[in-house]
């Protein structure tokens, strides 16, 4: 036994007096200092003081006396252990209290309180040295991990001041206390483990109420939940490499005890396991006939697209095998391709689930959280399969060009591997942990543009375009679904409201400017609100002038005299003037529901001078045309670009104009000067309209030469032409995109000619035949051929000496 120097504690203590335990030489504990003596005495010794004296205070148990002053110091233990403040938390909330951690030094007593106010203070004597024993350590430590009951021998040990009466004491009190504390250990042990035995054997017994009496049912082991897991874990069709998982999880789950965190996480993933459809799916209708009339009769035009799942029903009838293709449909807004997927899920006789994709970053929506995490679920698909309960439904990714990209990683790269046929039968979701087969599912995808979905992912998808449509297509979806839906949503009938074919198209040229129908079906919303309004008031004058009649007619014949008889039946007919039935809706109806028309034709005017001409744009919303409007003054030789262009655009319009410089002897093009330099002291503005909206491209190329030539040659370019393509330094026009969508734009803007490229002839192929009838078409392979088609009459060109001047 080694003996430890002697610890001298000041001669004056501050005594703080705590009523949340005693503190023993040697021991630790935390209290709360909330009343106003000892927030005085941390504020004025603890947080204050350098010193290490000042971190001594003087630690006396209290009982607090509700009945005694609190102005007044308590009587105070003579005894009291001197301690050392070794941290000090405080918080202003609710109110201002500190925390205290204290450890006990030694004994001593109080000899004469010296000062109460703000804080006690007292000249103390020392009454021990603090010096340890290995076994009174030892049992010490093991009593203040098993014992809850020390607090009523304390204050006695406390007073114990010789050192043979401490240890006469607490020796015989810490064996018995260790023993017993021990023994009650050894006891709760067995016993816990026959209950959770009992728990899980014995059945239940409920006391239900029937017919006016008691009985007791034994209910049968299903109700277990963990037993009725473990069935359907047996029963379920899951592969080998699942079930293995879910025998070991259940198996965990058993020894697990509820109150830990783990057991609710474990059963959810058993539970989910057992009811994601594994081997269960849905028969697939491959009645092609019924097929196509079902597609036809929910969406008109649609040719192409209609025609691939046609072509896919037929090829699943030859083979029952067949891996689901993975379709994107790509089109602007408003045409229809969220609902052709469930069109298509509605054909094939599945279930169908949309799964909304833009705006995720997280790969963690795609392939689930991995268990460790709290909160963790599963990804969207694994999830979407759980709701609708089969292996082989239609899943629509919708708004696939809006994914986003984190810190938490991309999702586009997740969906690589579910949207990859020869990778996709063993899908792994991070939440589940095994493979899960997705061959079966049908995976349609739908986006405005792929300019931004990631090329890897592009690769695994078949592209399916989806095009604006023309006006005919519009009045026939109008006429065939929206307003039969709008009339059925506002409880109209056609007695009581009609839409002429012409009020249509005064709708969709007038007051709408889109590729799809979402416009036009808010419009014709617009249209039938006012119209219930009108027939609301209807039915009220009506009801007016029946009670109005009856009283007539019951009361008031008899004494209503003859010159008095026209004023009371110019009243009835004010009471009685429903609108009649139907309500048809003309032009001027129109400009009375929706206001002066939005969009007017201002092709001829904005043509009627020179320096403008016609472009055709692709947007995500459709197709566009586009004005470009040139303006020369004198100045430097600079070029002016404006309306928001993009790297590519300007360096057409640089193009265009070296084309021009280069060529302005062939065309006889002069400046203002009369010099073939274009540029020599002349400045050149170049404007596309429509400034605030972002716009990039080659394909403005032929557009940008048509405006400088009519700029420079002071001839108007024709009002009824528009044309795309890009264009080379030598004059050659290279072909360009969406050119079905570029025509359509054309032809609701009323043009009559359209100059593409030449290598984009193939392309007419997908142009409606009524539009292809009302426009014409010139493919050029050069600007030569472009100017020649934009100006009335042709574009002259002076020919070398000793050849006539010839038109192109």
């Amino acid at each position: 036994m080694s003996s430890v120097s002697p610890i001298q504690i000041p001669s004056r203590l501050p005594l703080l007096l705590t009523h949340e335990g005693v503190l023993l030489p040697g021991s630790t504990m935390r209290t709360s200092v909330d009343s106003a003596r000892n927030l005085q005495l941390v504020r004025s010794r603890l947080l204050k003081g350098t010193s290490l004296q000042s971190t001594i205070l003087g630690v006396i148990p209290n009982t607090p006396d509700p009945a005694s002053d609190a102005q007044d110091l308590p009587p105070l233990h003579r005894i009291g252990t001197a301690a050392l403040a070794v941290q000090v938390v405080g918080s202003n909330w609710p109110k201002p209290h500190y925390t205290l951690l204290i450890t006990g030094l030694c004994r001593f007593q109080i000899v004469q309180v010296l000062k109460e106010k703000p804080y006690p203070i007292a000249e103390v004597e020392q009454l021990d040295r603090l010096e340890e024993f290995p076994s009174t350590c030892k049992m010490r430590e093991e009593l203040g991990e098993l014992s809850e009951q020390f607090y009523k021998y304390a204050v006695q040990i406390l007073d114990a001041v010789s050192l043979e009466e401490r240890f006469k004491m607490t020796i015989p009190l810490l064996v018995r206390q260790i023993e017993g504390l021990k023994l009650l250990q050894k006891t709760r042990k067995p016993k816990q483990d026959d209950d959770k035995r009992v728990i899980a054997i014995r059945p239940i017994r409920r006391i239900t109420h029937i017919s006016g009496t008691l009985e007791d049912e034994d209910e049968d082991e299903d109700n277990d939940d963990i037993v009725m897991l473990e069935k359907k874990i047996r029963t379920s069709s899951m592969p080998e490499q699942a079930h293995k998982v879910c025998v070991k999880e259940i198996k965990r789950l058993k020894k697990m005890p509820q109150s830990m965190p783990e057991y609710a996480l474990t059963r959810n993933y058993l539970e989910l396991m057992v009811e994601l459809p594994w081997n269960k799916s849905t028969t697939d209708r491959l009645d092609i006939r019924a097929a196509r009339i079902l597609l036809d009769n929910d969406h008109y035009a649609m040719e192409k697209l209609k025609k691939r799942v046609l072509e896919y029903l037929a090829v699943r009838q030859l083979k029952n095998n067949l891996k689901g293709p993975i379709l994107c449909f790509v089109g602007p807004p408003g045409v229809g391709k969220t609902s052709v997927g469930r069109s298509v899920a509605k054909t094939l006789g599945r279930e169908f689930h949309r799964i909304a994709l833009g705006g995720v970053c997280d790969q963690s929506d795609i392939r689930g959280h991995r268990r460790t995490y709290v909160g963790s679920m599963p990804g969207r698909i694994i999830n979407g399969l759980k709701t609708v309960g089969v292996n082989n439904p239609v899943f629509l990714l919708d708004e696939v060009d809006k994914l986003g990209k984190s810190l938490q990683g991309d999702p586009a790269a997740a969906l690589l591997e579910v949207l990859d046929p020869e990778q996709n039968h063993n899908f792994t979701d991070h939440y589940l942990n095994v493979a899960f087969d997705l061959s079966q599912v049908l995976f349609i995808a739908t986006a405005n543009t792929t300019a931004t979905i990631p090329a890897a992912l592009l690769d695994r998808m078949e592209i399916i375009q989806v095009p604006g449509y023309t006006q005919e297509e519009k009045i026939e979806i109008a006429h065939r679904h929206l307003i039969p839906k709008q009339l059925e949503q506002h409880g109209l009938t056609p007695q009581q409201i009609q839409i002429p074919q012409v009020t249509t198209l005064d709708i969709i040229t007038r007051y709408t400017r889109e590729a799809g129908v979402r416009s036009l079906d808010r419009k014709l919303g617009a249209i039938c609100r006012a119209v219930a309004v009108k027939v609301a008031e209807g039915q009220h004058k009506e009801a007016k002038l029946d009670r109005s009649d009856v009283t007539e007619r019951e009361g008031c014949r008899e004494h209503i005299l003859e010159d008095e008889k026209p004023e009371s039946i110019s009243d009835t007919t004010d009471l009685a003037l429903p609108p009649e039935m139907p309500i048809l809706i003309d032009f001027h109806a129109l400009k009375d529901i929706l206001g002066p028309p939005m969009y007017e034709m201002e092709v001829s005017q904005r043509l009627s001078q020179p320096g403008v001409a016609i472009g055709l744009a692709w947007t995500p919303l459709g197709g566009e045309i586009m004005f470009v409007e040139a303006s020369r003054m004198d100045g430097e030789g600079q070029l002016t670009l404006t309306g928001q262009l993009g790297d590519v655009m300007k360096e057409s319009a640089h193009l265009a104009i070296s084309w021009l410089r280069s060529n302005a002897k062939k065309y006889q093009l002069t400046n203002a000067f009369g010099s073939f330099d274009l540029l020599d002291n002349t400045d050149i503005h170049l404007h596309f309209p429509a400034g605030a909206v972002t716009k990039d491209g080659p394909s403005a190329g032929v557009t940008i030469v048509t405006c400088l030539a009519s700029l420079f040659s002071g001839r108007l370019v024709r009002s009824d032409v528009a044309m795309t393509g890009e264009i080379t330094l030598r004059g050659l026009v290279l072909p360009v995109g969406g050119i079905k969508d570029k025509v359509l734009a054309a032809h609701r803007a009323g043009l009559k000619q359209v100059i593409i490229p030449r290598r984009n002839e193939k392309d007419l192929e997908g142009i409606p035949g009524n539009v292809r009838q009302d426009l014409s078409f010139v493919t050029a392979s050069c600007l030569d051929e472009v100017l020649n088609a934009a100006f009335d009459g042709g574009f002259t060109v002076k020919t070398r000496p000793g050849l006539l001047n010839s038109k192109l």
